[in-house]
């Protein structure tokens, strides 16, 4: 069945590592198209997308839509989201204390969501405590040893849907805590090192933790909280317009990312469009990508034009956390801005957010390409290298491999960057990207509210 035409939908996808401006963007979204249904299409409760209100009020959107803090705009967490129960329980109470009353009556969870444990959290910790110097670079909430589990044991994945069955919801949890028990004994051996690992290693240990989980768990289910996927077809249908929200970044996609540094997560559009074709709704799509106006990069793998000048002149509301260390920045990456477009296959707008910076600079530099020394097996890696030598485009797999993305990730953690140094000034800043990047910005941020976001007049669309 075909829902009334002209109604219009957006996505939201991020082109970086993440952290580039999606709550923004879809709070800006929101009020602009007058949307009272913001979706996740991907990704899971690691999720950190800041909003700041015109009002002041801030929030971390992990699990809630960025659109939230409108009157009457509603969530939907897709079965393509890993969910986080007593998380999103904290999260609703967080956004409470912040004027949102009404918040729990607003949200919805597609009973195929898969649920994070907590020993799926636990097992990803004391993972990430045993690499060390080499950790991964997770956020240490459980997401990607839940998708794996859930790949691995799908018998023994809890969904939403399972929390209406308090007793299957156990057994389920039993199975999950004996075998991932198994498997950081064999990690670890008899006694984890550090009082971190203990805690972790811990909950493996208490009976009382299933219970204590499930009481917060399937608490959702009698807030009424867990729908069949219908649900989102039919809120899309009641709305003039619905947001999709993406999480992480392209640049970390499971598949098109630098492995091992990668999310469990398609971040593309993919999961967004499928679900659109799903709900049978004859809308407008327009697929909006964001990048920050310099690089950013939470957690540990490449950075090419990593450097320590920029982190005097910048406010985060990202930072420092005990699992992915300090956020890293870097120069304005035109190679990785089109690797990312390039893997998405465009997008229809492009946004370019936290272009203030600019009045915090006398020079502003990009990285128009990379100076390496050609080596055999380049070409599978590289799409283009100048004349000189300079590699300006990295080449996109058609049947991408982790081992194939490992080889780039080390590839590109030996680049030295070309940088080419400008006014900074916003529009030479924003004509020189538009030169690099071959396309048109359509949208930018001069801060952190919607209020701070706008069309470029020549951009506009009618």
């Amino acid at each position: 069945m075909k829902g009334p035409r002209g109604q219009r939908v957006s996505i939201v996808i991020d082109l970086g590592f993440g952290d580039c401006g999606k709550g923004l963007l879809t709070d800006f979204l929101v009020r602009q198209t007058g949307a009272n249904v913001v979706v996740r299409y991907n990704g899971g409760a690691q999720a950190g997308h800041n909003v700041v209100t015109p009002d002041g009020r801030h929030h971390t959107f992990a699990q809630f839509g960025a659109g939230t803090f409108v009157p009457g705009v509603r969530t939907f967490l897709s079965r393509h989201v890993v969910i986080h129960p007593t998380a999103l329980r904290v999260e609703g109470e967080a956004l409470r204390a912040k004027g949102v009353g009404d918040v729990f009556s607003r949200i919805r969870i597609s009973e195929r969501a898969r649920v994070i444990t907590p020993f799926h959290q636990s097992a990803n910790r004391l993972r990430e405590l045993a690499r060390g110097e080499s950790r991964h670079g997770s956020c240490g909430v459980g997401v990607g040893e839940t998708v794996q589990d859930a790949l691995e044991h799908p018998e023994e994945t809890v969904l939403a849907g399972d929390l209406r069955d308090a007793a299957l919801s156990r057994r389920k949890l039993q199975r999950i805590r004996e075998r991932k028990h198994g498997e950081m004994r064999a990690l670890w051996g008899a006694s984890p090192a550090g009082a971190q690992a203990e805690r972790e290693r811990a909950i493996f240990e208490h009976e009382s933790v299933i219970d204590a989980w499930l009481e917060q768990a399937t608490h959702l289910v009698k807030l009424g909280l867990v729908v069949p996927d219908s649900m989102l077809s039919a809120w899309m249908k009641e709305s003039p317009a619905t947001v999709f929200e993406g999480a992480q970044g392209v640049l970390l996609d499971e598949w098109h990312g630098f492995h091992p540094f990668t999310t469990w997560s398609n971040c593309t559009a993919a999961n967004a469009l499928a679900l659109i074709a799903e709900s049978g709704l004859d809308a407008d799509v327009e697929r909006i990508g964001v990048l920050r106006s310099h690089v950013a990069r939470h957690g540990a793998g490449p950075l090419p034009t990593e450097t320590e000048s920029l982190r005097p002149v910048l406010s985060e509301h990202n930072i420092h956390n005990a699992w992915q260390g300090n956020v890293r920045y870097g120069w304005f990456d035109a190679v990785l801005a089109r690797y990312a477009l390039d893997v998405v296959g465009g997008v229809d707008a492009l946004a370019i957010t936290h272009l203030d910076l600019s009045k915090r600079l006398h020079t502003w530099k990009v990285c128009a390409g990379y100076h390496q020394e050609p080596m055999p097996g380049d070409s599978e890696l590289i799409a283009h290298r100048t004349g000189a030598g300079l590699v300006t485009r990295l080449a996109v797999s058609t049947t991408p491999s982790l081992e194939r993305q490992a080889r780039l990730a080390g590839w590109l953690q030996r680049v030295t960057p070309s940088l080419e140094e400008g006014d900074a000034k916003e529009d030479a800043v924003l004509e020189h990207l538009e030169r690099l990047l071959g396309r048109n910005i359509d949208l930018v941020s001069q801060g952190p509210c919607a209020s701070d976001v706008s069309f470029r007049s020549q951009n506009r669309p009618s």
